[in-house]
């Protein structure tokens, strides 16, 4: 008479072999065997699909160990199965990092976007993003500005290319903090500084209009513009400012005269 343990050796060896085995919908019920050998099993076959990676990854109970072996399938080469297995709880650090390089720039984008993103992933995804804006071209930096977060804009702005700059402005992620540093930077001109200023949104903002006056690019026009909005005695302190040009400061002086 055979005994339990023979039982449970002849079904788990049946439940290995149809994992080896099966396609189709029945290799998705396989992914949902509670085993691990089962999973890992089930990565040898030859019929296993990006649909069935896809449904087992959306097991909150998969080992971190599963996970670095679907990283190193042949089928994690695929962008939707590498962002599923990046959006899993249970990834690993240096897993998380092999997978960002292989996303391309806007799929990095769109990891940052993804619902119930865990803050570090999309830390992780911004960074890789910032790491290959040099070697991005104009045309996908234009892009890119007009839909990246709060972060990778911040990092944008301080190329002070002026189309990308102007993509920017009308991105709702872009922070004043972000703006203000770039009028504070050594990147900024003329024509970016008029951007700003006659932008219908960062033209409102006070702390934006003093960074234009205190910036040496600042062409004459917002002088004339932003001044008279400035209390006289901000105005007069302009005259002291060292980064500003003499020229500039004769502006001052002829609105304070």
């Amino acid at each position: 008479m055979a005994t339990t343990t023979d039982n449970l050796d002849a079904d788990m060896v049946a439940r290995l072999k149809r994992a080896l085995t099966t396609d189709g919908d029945d290799l998705k019920e396989v992914m949902k065997d509670p085993a691990s050998e089962v999973l890992h099993a089930a990565l040898k076959n030859i019929a296993l699909g990006e649909e069935h990676l896809l449904a087992v990854l959306k097991r909150r109970d998969l080992p971190s160990a599963y996970l670095n072996a679907i990283g190193r399938h042949k089928l994690c080469e695929h962008p939707r199965v590498c962002m599923a297995t990046l959006s899993h709880p249970a990834v690993s650090a240096p897993l998380v990092k092999k997978l960002l390089g292989r996303l391309h720039l806007f799929e990095l984008l769109n990891l940052c976007y993804l619902p119930g993103q865990s803050a570090d992933l999309r830390m992780a995804a911004e960074l890789a993003i910032i790491q290959r804006l040099p070697m991005v071209p104009l045309g996908n930096r234009i892009t890119l500005a007009r839909r990246a977060t709060a972060t990778v804009l911040a990092s944008l702005l301080k190329e002070g290319q002026a189309q990308v700059v102007e993509a920017a402005l009308n991105n709702p992620k872009l922070q004043e903090v972000a703006l203000f540093q770039f009028l504070n930077g050594s990147t900024a001109t003329a024509d970016t500084i008029s951007q700003i200023a006659r932008h219908p949104r960062w033209s409102q903002r006070v702390n934006l209009r003093r960074a234009i006056l205190k910036n040496r690019h600042t062409p004459r026009v917002w002088f004339i513009h932003f001044l008279p909005r400035l209390p006289r005695t901000e105005a007069r302190n302009l005259l002291h400012s060292q980064s500003l040009t003499t020229r500039q400061k004769q502006w001052v002086r002829e609105f304070l005269a």
